[in-house]
């Protein structure tokens, strides 16, 4: 009787290619050190407040932007989705120190003018 022998299979190893690291920067004095679209000065957070927040498709996006490309817009966001508490955590600190800015700085000439015309009566004042 003779031996029976399976053959060797040898498989290729599998290879990952870092898609999102293609599109994605983070470098030290750039961007405040958050991550962003490669060769821009377009936060990784923008495009997570351009697309949740207003409601933008990743094609108004580029359209809006058009140094982008909707690769670089869906590698932000798949970038997002991996790091959402970070980033989430990055743009609640950018907002509360923009109101923080706004409260201190009182209110704008505009809303001075308004407050001023509305207090005197002028029919076309808003409040």
């Amino acid at each position: 009787m003779a031996a029976t022998t399976t053959p060797l299979t040898i498989e290729a190893p599998e290879t990952t290619l870092p898609a999102v690291a293609e599109y994605i920067a983070i470098r030290t004095g750039y961007c405040g050190g958050k991550p962003h679209i490669a060769g821009h000065r377009i936060k990784v957070q923008h495009i997570a407040v351009w697309h949740n927040r207003m409601g933008m498709s990743p094609e108004e996006i580029v359209a809006t932007n058009p140094g982008l490309t909707l690769a670089a817009v869906y590698a932000a966001l798949a970038y997002y989705h991996g790091h959402r508490a970070e980033i989430d955590a990055d743009i609640a600190a950018d907002e509360a120190l923009a109101s923080q800015m706004k409260a201190a700085a009182g209110p704008s000439l505009v809303e001075q003018k308004l407050a001023t015309r509305h207090a005197a009566g002028d029919p076309l004042s808003p409040g």
